[in-house]
């Protein structure tokens, strides 16, 4: 992508997807919905429930069951009842339950959460379904985590002892996961999402209703995907991303809000792996429930469109981003909200200088810059952006001064707001490298990658980062230096966005140059190799990315003396470009002379010296 005011605004979406608090999603009514399913036993033939006689959860179902029935055989009789021992234990342990039930506030639900456990014994399902009402209200409230964690470890070894899989067993390890999460244990967390999910699944597959199933497994889902998101895995994040919307659609109207919303969250998604394509369907059509829900005026529709133009940003359809962003500011205006709308002027003039229009840039970004704060990370943006379109005319001094008044605001952000100053570092060092500043950029991007490195749901991020800095490097011949950053970039990319994605392409084929330069031409083969499978897949075969991977294992091949194998992959380089007609006839010559130089070399072989057989694709996990 070649203009940053997407990855500006794609900074501050993907960073708060990491932070919701998935644990909140099931409300305490739905604890009492499940009250009624048995935790274990067999299920009937006839129900997808099987109560178990003389016991409850929340909702206890002998609600005085014998003293009813006395009065029932007995109703001429005025003075109550004579209770033996047991039924006066039976009573005594519906009060108590009955009075944990109603309990709201955090200490009536601990003070009766006691008398629960002096009532029950450690085997009884009734205190475990009391252990996890205690853990989802500390959950919700925002306290504890450990504590959390602790009642629901609790309430698993109960349920366990009852039944492997059951509805409970599920939201427990839910609540688990979610605390593992706050508690940026990401590996426990995906643990316990991982078993709920396959809890839910077999009970799904075992009858239970869909329509009790689906608000839990929604919730894994979820939960799923943010702790992937918090790990890196963006790419793994969006299977779980693009199942939560689908669940969505099987129990919501399709015009609800909340489709609206769901929408939008998957374009995010897909915006933070850098899919523009796959992004725009569901940002459109977020876009059309919220305008017939909520009209035009709409925040939510404001938020619509400021995606929708960071998603034609990408598509490098500026015009039709401006469009967007002009709509979205009406809207932000409207309501007051003059934090955002700043920050929409800045990608405004993003919008402006990726058209061109660097003079109305200046001009837009000078109409904002006296309403911020001296000290603000809004106003190191704006000298960012206006560095940006200073440089591009070529007004070199007056954007070197931007960048300094920028990074003199940012240096004291770098605790207050990691990820903002480190990406901000990285726009600044592109405008350095672009001055051909080098040494200045070099070290703006190994200030970005140490802040990066201890935030593992940043790794892509930390990935451009390293890749960037492994190309300046091998670009200013420090190859071997070069080697261990573009190494890191392609595990991270892999991590983050898939083993083919383009950008992971891009780095095998610098890798590949960097082997090439250090006399390592069969490493250099390979790498070119997998460059060319990866935007092949991704670009497609003759688009000039996959030409030039190609073209370099050529280059490869004839440095290890294989011409033949050389000339076959320089034909390929000749049919693609042949391919684009006209347009490519100064590439299709060039192209044609280096075959005919491979053709020259490959004569003074004898045949025992001329290798046909490329070497093998080298495979990642």
């Amino acid at each position: 992508m070649t203009t940053r005011s997407a990855f500006s605004f794609l900074s501050r979406i993907t960073s708060q997807q990491g932070r919701t608090n998935f644990g909140r999603v099931l409300s305490r009514g739905f604890l009492s919905e499940i009250s009624v399913f048995s935790t274990h036993g067999k299920r009937s033939s006839s129900s997808h429930t099987h109560l178990k006689p003389c016991e409850r959860t929340y909702g206890l179902l002998i609600r005085k069951t014998h003293f009813q029935q006395f009065q029932n055989n007995n109703t001429l009789v005025d003075r109550p009842p004579h209770l033996s021992s047991r039924q006066k234990k039976i009573k005594e342990k519906s009060d108590i339950e009955d009075e944990f039930e109603a309990a709201t506030t955090t200490d009536d639900i601990l003070r009766g959460f006691e008398a629960m456990e002096s009532a029950f014994g450690e085997d009884d399902v009734a205190l475990g379904l009391a252990c996890l009402k205690v853990g989802l209200h500390l959950e919700q409230e925002g306290e504890s985590p450990e504590k959390t964690l602790e009642f629901g470890n609790r309430a698993l070894k109960i349920f366990n002892r009852n039944d492997k899989e059951s509805l409970p067993i599920a939201m427990t390890l839910h609540m688990m996961g979610s605390a593992c999460y706050s508690l940026k244990r990401f590996n426990d967390s995906l643990g316990y999402l991982n078993r709920a999910n396959r809890v839910l699944s077999k009970l799904e597959s075992e009858g239970y209703s869909a329509d009790v199933i689906r608000p839990v497994l929604h919730a894994v889902q979820l939960g799923l995907a943010n702790t992937k998101t918090a790990m890196g895995r963006r790419e793994e994040a969006l299977v779980n991303l693009r199942k939560c919307l689908d669940l969505k659609e099987m129990t919501l109207e399709p015009s609800s809000r909340e489709i609206g919303v769901a929408n939008r969250d998957l374009a995010e998604a897909y915006v933070a792996v850098l899919n523009f394509k796959e992004a725009l369907p569901h940002c459109a059509k977020a876009l059309d429930i919220h305008k017939a829900q909520l009209g035009n005026n709409s925040v939510e529709v404001a938020h619509d469109r400021r995606l929708l133009g960071v998603i034609y940003t990408g598509l490098e359809e500026h015009q039709k981003a401006l469009e967007q962003n002009v709509l979205s500011k009406k809207v932000l205006k409207n309501w007051g909200l003059n934090s955002e709308l700043l920050r929409a002027e800045v990608d405004t003039a993003n919008m402006q200088i990726a058209l061109g229009k660097y003079y109305e840039a200046i001009d837009t970004l000078k109409s904002v810059v006296q309403q911020t704060d001296k000290e603000s990370e809004t106003r190191a943006l704006i000298f960012i952006a206006m560095a940006n379109a200073m440089c591009n005319l070529e007004m070199f001094a007056d954007s070197k001064r931007c960048l300094e008044i920028s990074s003199s605001i940012l240096d004291k952000k770098e605790k207050e707001s990691p990820v903002e100053v480190a990406e901000a570092y990285m726009e600044i060092a592109v405008l350095y490298e672009t001055m051909n500043e080098f040494e200045t950029a070099i070290i703006l991007l190994k200030r970005s990658l140490a802040i990066l490195e201890k935030l593992p749901q940043e790794q892509h991020l930390e990935g451009n980062a390293s890749a960037r800095l492994g190309w300046l490097l091998l670009l200013t011949g420090k190859v071997e230096l070069a080697i261990p950053y573009l190494e890191s970039a392609a595990e991270r990319l892999r991590e983050s966005f898939g083993s083919k994605h383009f950008g992971v392409g891009y780095i095998c084929n610098n890798l590949g140059a960097a082997y090439l330069e250090l006399n390592r031409p069969q490493s250099a083969a390979q790498m070119f190799a997998m460059a060319k499978e990866i935007m092949e897949v991704s670009l497609g075969p003759h688009h000039a990315d996959s030409i030039e991977a190609c073209q370099n294992i050529s280059k490869a091949y004839a440095a290890m003396g294989s011409y033949v194998l050389a000339m076959d992959f320089q034909q390929q380089v000749i049919n693609a470009w042949g391919s684009h007609g006209p347009r490519a006839h100064d590439e299709l010559r060039e192209a044609q002379r280096v075959f005919e130089q491979l053709k020259e070399k490959a004569r003074g072989l004898k045949s025992d010296d001329i290798s046909t057989k490329a070497l093998p694709l080298l495979r990642t996990a």
